[in-house]
């Protein structure tokens, strides 16, 4: 049974040998442990200090492309390398690494494909009542979303079996944390959460520039992944309020249309048939993304068996430093 830790760093110069150097390198259940430093286009020295630290692998993306791209770019590295599990920490130590243990046990025990550390946010100093709150409020909308019981779902410390890894396909391109649990729930996986420590705050968070940003980019994201899963049922919903507005307003001009006074109200059965016709297309519109949404089905699973059969020709130990070029 192989684990390997992924860490994905942008200029983590400063903090990068402090995870390292707080990571355990044997665990129970697990036969063998190696740690993947995904360098998402440092501009400082965090390259040499991962080759310092004497990390086993080292993905190397050509510049800057993100926190999801990186954790993608992670992701299928290790699988190449072989890993039965992978476990997800950040280079500015935020997690306490003694409990990768705890993330991995359910994996082990077959109880779970994914598991997220639970920071129990409200207990974390450094965070702000603002932050805790809308950290909270994210976490139960994503809960109602995928289906899952995730209390932390912006944890990046997790644990992902093999066949989750295979299955999760990253399309964001800001944070993976969102998108992942919301697929995870989709496509049936079994996804359960540990608590887990923080260390003390060693940075402050580069994920985003102030709070309305973060909102405006965690909120598109919801939307967008959860409507490729569901799409059918955000159309009609948006459709029914359409066409149900327009059938109170036609029940308006018909209740004046029949004490006599209809003449005065024809631009509210025009509204009424605007409506209407505007809900009705709507609901047109979800049947095809539905039929879109069920084709892209059919391409995620092929591409999770096309997948499996890279990785089963492919020899893990000719594997070693990867990089992914800048996109054209």
């Amino acid at each position: 049974m192989k684990l390997i830790i992924q860490i994905p760093c942008y200029n983590e110069e400063a903090t990068l040998p402090v995870t390292l150097r707080d990571l355990p390198r044997a665990f129970t259940g697990i036969d063998a442990v190696e740690v993947l430093v995904v360098d998402d286009g440092s501009t400082d020295r965090t390259i040499d200090v991962a080759q310092a630290e004497g990390v086993d692998h080292l993905v190397r993306l050509t510049n800057h492309k993100g926190l999801a791209e990186g954790f993608q770019a992670g992701l299928d590295a290790a699988l190449r390398l072989g890993a039965d599990i992978i476990v997800n920490t950040d280079g500015d130590n935020q997690y306490k690494a003694s409990d990768i243990q705890k993330l991995i046990d359910p994996i082990l025990a077959g109880e779970a494909d994914m598991v997220i550390g639970n920071r129990q946010v409200q207990e974390i100093a450094h965070f702000s009542f603002v932050k805790k709150r809308l950290q909270s409020l994210g976490s139960w909308t994503v809960r109602q979303l995928s289906g899952t019981k995730i209390p932390d779902v912006t944890s990046g410390f997790r644990a992902l079996s093999r066949e989750a890894a295979l299955r999760l396909n990253v399309i964001s391109r800001f944070t993976y944390t969102l998108e992942t649990v919301i697929q995870a729930g989709k496509k049936n996986l079994a996804v359960t959460h540990v608590p887990v420590g923080t260390n003390n705050q060693l940075r402050p968070s580069r994920l985003f520039s102030s709070i309305p940003a973060y909102l405006k980019r965690s909120i598109s994201t919801m939307v967008r992944i959860y409507a490729l899963y569901e799409p059918l049922k955000i159309f009609l919903t948006i459709g029914s309020l359409f066409f149900g507005t327009g059938f109170l307003v036609a029940l308006r001009f018909f209740y004046f249309y029949l004490v006599g006074d209809g003449t005065g109200h024809i631009q509210s059965l025009i509204l009424s048939a605007v409506l209407m016709i505007v809900g009705f297309q709507i609901g047109v519109f979800g049947l095809l993304a539905d039929i879109i949404a069920s084709n892209r089905r059919l391409i995620e699973e092929t591409l999770y068996r096309v997948k499996k059969v890279e990785l089963s020709n492919n020899d893990p130990s000719s594997t070693a430093t990867h990089t992914r070029r800048r996109d054209s």
